[in-house]
C-alpha cells in the first residue's frame, strides 16, 4: 500500500537550492512555506556566522521547532513545504515522528558546486567555510521511505516539475499537489 504524503521537506546541504525549490513548490500547490533557517535560535546563527559547525545538540531544539511547525500546519489543514537541511537520518526521523507520511526531496549537489554557490551569497549567515562540514555530516537518504533524489544542478523549473510530479505519483492526500 502506498502511503500518502501529507507534508514535504526539501533538503540538502547549504547552497543546494532548498529555499528556492521549497518556495516554488509551495506556490505551485498553494501551500505554506516553512523556511527552516528562520527557526534557528540566535545562538545557532551566531555560531554558524563565526564559521563553527552546529552539533547534534545545537540542532535538537531547532528540529523540535520545525516539527511543531509541521504539526501546526497539518492541524490547520495546510500544505506544508519545509526547507531544511535534514542532513542526518536521525534528523529526518525526528521530523517524521512529528508528521505522518512526510515526504523528502533531496537536492543532491557536488561539493564544489555547493562551495561556489555559498561563496557567491552575500545575504546569508552561513559562510562557505562550513560547506565541508555539511558534506561531512550528510547522510544521503538512500532507500528511506517517501524520498526523491534530484540533481541539484538542474534548473529550478525542472526540479519543481519533477518534485510535484513525484508527490502526485505517491498518492498525496487529495488535491495536495494540484495547482492552486
Amino acid at each position: 500500500m502506498t502511503r500518502q504524503i501529507t507534508s514535504l521537506v526539501v533538503m540538502g546541504v547549504a547552497g543546494c537550492g532548498k529555499s528556492s525549490v521549497a518556495r516554488a513548490v509551495a506556490e505551485h500547490v498553494g501551500g505554506v512555506l516553512i523556511e527552516g533557517d528562520a527557526f534557528h535560535p540566535k545562538a545557532n546563527v551566531e555560531k554558524m556566522a563565526r564559521g563553527i559547525p552546529l552539533t547534534d545538540e545545537d540542532r535538537a531544539g531547532w528540529l523540535d521547532r520545525l516539527s511543531a511547525e509541521l504539526e501546526r500546519a497539518a492541524s490547520r489543514g495546510e500544505r506544508a513545504v519545509l526547507a531544511c537541511s535534514a542532513l542526518k537520518e536521525r534528523y529526518r526521523d525526528r521530523l517524521r515522528a512529528a508528521t505522518a507520511s512526510l515526504g523528502f526531496v533531496f537536492l543532491d549537489l557536488p561539493q564544489a558546486e555547493a562551495l561556489r554557490r555559498v561563496a557567491q551569497r552575500d545575504d546569508h549567515f552561513m559562510p562557505a567555510s562550513l560547506v565541508e562540514s555539511q558534506f561531512a555530516a550528510l547522510e544521503p537518504p538512500v532507500a528511506e521511505p517517501l524520498t526523491l533524489t534530484v540533481d541539484g544542478t538542474r534548473s529550478l523549473a525542472s526540479i519543481v516539475t519533477d518534485a510535484v510530479a513525484w508527490c502526485a505519483s505517491t498518492q498525496m492526500r487529495p488535491g495536495f499537489m494540484q495547482a492552486a
